[in-house]
C-alpha cells in the first residue's frame, strides 16, 4: 500500500482527531483503487491508532467504486482485544461536521496490529467534487475514538433465567391469596386482586379506587358480558397471555373465534390495547366464508380497521363474496351495518370513478 503520510495530517482535541486531505487530486490521481494513504499516528486510550483514506474506495468492496473510503487502522502491538467505538464525519467551512455525511458511530473489536474498521462508502466522489467543502483542493475528515474498558470476564457460568413474574401472578390468580374484590359475571364469581387489575387497567384503577372503593362494595356485577370472556381477560391481566384452548378441535374454529371477538370488546372497554392487538391479529386470521360477515359487522360497530380492512381484502375474490352473501351472518351484517355494504361496494370501482363512489357512499 502506498503511504504518504505527510499528505495527511491529524490534529487532536479530545477524543475526536481532524484529518486534513491536502492536494485531494493529485491522490486521487496518484492512488489506485484498493490503496490508501495513512494519517499521521495519533493515541487514544493508550494505544495508538491511524486513518486509512482510500482516494478511489477501499479493495475490499469492489462494487463500491466511485466512493471515498475510510478506515480505523490499530497501530500498536496488543494482548488483548481493543474495544472502541469510531464514527466519521465530514466537516464544513467552520470544521462543524455535517450530519447528512457522518456515519453513525459503531463498536469494534480491534484484535490485533493493522486491524481496522470503517466504511468503504463513506462519501461519493462525485459528491465530494461537486459540493462547496472541498476547497483549494482540500477537505477535512473527522474521526472519533472512544477506547472502551476492558470487560474482566468471571471464570464460572451464570445462566440468567428468563422473567417468571407470569407465573408468579398466574399463580397467585389460581390460589387467590389476599384477593380482594367479588366480580359476578354470568351467574359466576369471579375473585381477585385490586391492586393487580389496577396496574393493568387505568379503567379498572378508576372503578376499583375511586368512589366504589370509598363505599366498601367489593362485589361488582357485569351483566354484559360471558363468564369465559371475563376469565379470559383475568387471565391475561395476571399473565399478559391468553389462556391454552382446552380443545384444539375443528369444530372449535367458530366458537374461538366468538370468543376472540368478545374478548376484544371487553379489551377495548378496559382499555388493554396489547390484548386488543392480539384479539384484532387472531380475527384477521381467522377470517373465512363463513365469518367474514360476523367480522365485518365487529370491525364497523367497534371502530376495528385493521379487521375491517383484512375483511375488505378477504371479500375482493368474487367467489368469496358470494359465499359470503349466502352465509347467516349476512342477513345480519345488512341489517345492521348497511353502510358498510355501500363502502364495500364502493371499493369495488376503479379509482378514476370516484365521483360515483361518492354517490353509492351518501345515498
Amino acid at each position: 500500500m502506498a503511504q504518504l503520510p505527510a499528505a495527511i495530517v491529524a490534529s487532536s482535541e479530545g477524543s475526536s482527531y481532524v484529518i486534513k486531505i491536502d492536494g485531494y487530486s493529485r491522490l486521487k490521481g496518484q492512488i489506485e483503487h484498493g490503496n490508501y494513504v495513512q494519517s499521521t499516528p495519533f493515541t487514544v486510550g493508550g494505544h495508538d491508532w491511524a486513518v486509512e483514506y482510500y482516494p478511489n474506495g477501499c479493495y475490499a468492496e469492489k462494487y463500491e467504486a466511485g466512493f471515498i473510503s475510510v478506515f480505523l487502522a490499530l497501530y500498536s502491538d496488543v494482548s488483548n482485544d481493543v474495544k472502541a467505538k469510531v464514527g466519521f464525519s465530514l466537516l464544513d467551512k467552520d470544521g462543524e461536521p455535517l450530519e447528512s455525511k457522518s456515519m453513525i458511530t459503531h463498536e469494534h473489536i480491534f484484535d490485533s496490529k493493522g486491524s481496522d474498521w470503517g466504511f468503504s462508502n463513506f462519501i461519493k466522489v462525485a459528491d465530494l467534487e461537486s459540493s462547496v467543502y472541498l476547497r483549494d483542493d482540500s477537505f477535512s475528515i473527522r474521526c472519533d475514538v472512544t477506547v472502551m474498558k476492558p470487560v474482566h470476564k468471571v471464570n464460572r457460568f451464570i445462566v440468567v433465567p428468563p422473567s417468571n413474574l407470569h407465573q408468579h401472578l398466574g399463580d397467585l390468580l389460581i390460589s387467590l391469596d389476599g384477593a380482594d374484590v367479588t366480580f359476578r359475571v354470568g351467574g359466576e364469581s369471579f375473585l381477585a386482586h385490586r391492586s393487580v387489575l389496577a396496574a393493568r387497567s387505568l379503567v379498572f384503577r378508576a372503578e376499583l379506587f375511586g368512589p366504589m372503593k370509598e363505599s366498601g362494595n367489593s362485589l361488582i356485577e357485569i351483566s354484559d358480558m360471558e363468564s369465559d370472556v371475563f376469565k379470559s381477560l383475568l387471565h391475561f391481566i395476571y399473565t399478559d397471555s391468553l389462556p391454552v384452548p382446552e380443545t384444539t378441535d375443528e369444530g372449535e374454529t367458530g366458537r374461538e373465534m366468538v370468543i376472540a371477538g368478545h374478548l376484544l370488546v371487553a379489551a377495548d372497554r378496559y382499555n388493554i390495547e396489547r390484548l386488543k392487538l392480539i384479539c384484532e391479529e387472531k380475527l384477521c386470521n381467522l377470517i373465512d366464508s363463513d365469518v367474514v360477515a360476523t367480522s365485518l359487522a365487529l370491525a364497523e360497530q367497534h371502530g376495528l380497521h385493521r379487521i375491517k380492512e383484512a375483511c375488505f381484502e378477504f371479500l375482493a375474490s368474487p367467489s368469496n363474496l358470494e359465499t359470503m352473501m349466502a352465509s347467516d351472518g349476512y342477513e345480519h351484517l345488512k341489517n345492521s351495518c348497511p353502510s358498510v355494504l355501500r363502502e364495500l361496494a364502493a371499493s369495488f370501482l376503479p379509482a378514476e370513478l370516484k365521483a360515483v363512489k361518492d354517490i353509492i357512499m351518501t345515498t
